[in-house]
């Protein structure tokens, strides 16, 4: 548990990224959801330990300790962020986990850096492949309410966060998918960011196009995603990308929320842990004749 550095130009001022770790075995690196810490993995690394999983967590820049610098909330920066963290723990044979805005960062860093260090790829609830409705995305979400949600939380980012919240998990009037307090733990983790990287990070994963590079990717994916995610619906964005890979391992979870990791916890590390420890079949790229 500590600190690690991550310079990203030759300009830039090195970014100190918070990186927690507990378990032995095989590494697996879970990357968080916007607008929370590498703590809102607390009921995978309470449990895959267990079983032979060493659990590293990290808190992306702007957000949980890590240092919280004006700019660099782009994929390029982050997917190099990811990468410094591979690099500092000297990591090789690492099983990625990304979920929603998480994602981005996975498939980016695969893209830009490759796969050499990367055995494995688990997709949950993402953004992928694209979340901007524009011509030739028409079924993404309209540019207003992003712009709505950047407004909403220069205005009163704890209100806008708190109703964000309860949709995340799945909580209605008639329905409380999870616990008032542990909204409010949520809430606690996700005003840890800085309000700067909260709306910056909007920005990134609303409007990266990740459709040309998912076909790029050579090595086992698994993807899952919530029936009835309203934060991300999965006809918008984990169908289609199953739909690019089609070697993928693709779940999804009947009257799940976009929250799962708490919701259907068991169930994620239950598939989680069969995934990461089964062995993996050598095969040349199995998507190199999809087209994006």
């Amino acid at each position: 548990m500590g600190f690690i550095e991550s310079k990203t130009g030759m300009n830039a001022e090195p970014v100190k990224l918070f990186v927690h770790e507990v378990g032995q075995g095989k590494p697996v690196i879970f990357i968080s959801g916007w607008p929370l810490s590498h703590e809102m993995w607390e009921y995978q690394f309470n449990v895959l330990p267990k079983h032979g999983i060493r659990c590293i967590g990290y808190d992306r820049r702007g957000f949980g300790k890590s240092d919280k610098p004006w700019n660099g909330y782009d994929y390029d920066t982050l997917a190099a962020d990811l990468k410094s963290v591979i690099d500092s723990l000297n990591l090789d044979d690492v099983i990625l986990v990304g979920f929603s805005m998480g994602g981005g960062e996975v498939v980016r860093y695969l893209s830009k850096y490759g796969s050499s260090k990367v055995s494995k790829v688990v997709l949950i609830s993402t953004v992928l492949p694209y979340m901007l409705k524009t011509d030739d995305n028409p079924d993404g979400v309209p540019q207003d309410l992003f712009d709505g949600f950047v407004k909403e939380i220069e205005d009163d980012r704890p209100k806008f966060l708190a109703g964000f919240a309860r949709d995340f998990y799945g909580n209605g009037f008639l329905n409380n998918a999870v616990s008032d307090e542990l909204l409010q733990w949520h809430g606690m983790l996700a005003l840890q960011g800085s309000g700067r990287a909260t709306t910056q990070c909007i920005r990134s994963f609303s409007a990266t196009d990740f459709r040309n590079e998912i076909s790029l990717l050579d090595i086992p994916v698994l993807i899952i995603h919530g029936e009835d995610d309203k934060t991300v619906p999965v006809d918008v964005s984990s169908e289609r990308t199953s739909q690019m890979l089609p070697g993928a391992e693709y779940i999804v979870y009947e009257s799940a929320p976009h929250g799962l990791f708490v919701t259907h916890k068991e169930r994620l590390n239950e598939n989680l842990i069969q995934f990461i420890n089964q062995e993996v079949v050598t095969i040349s790229n199995p998507y190199t004749d999809i087209s994006s």
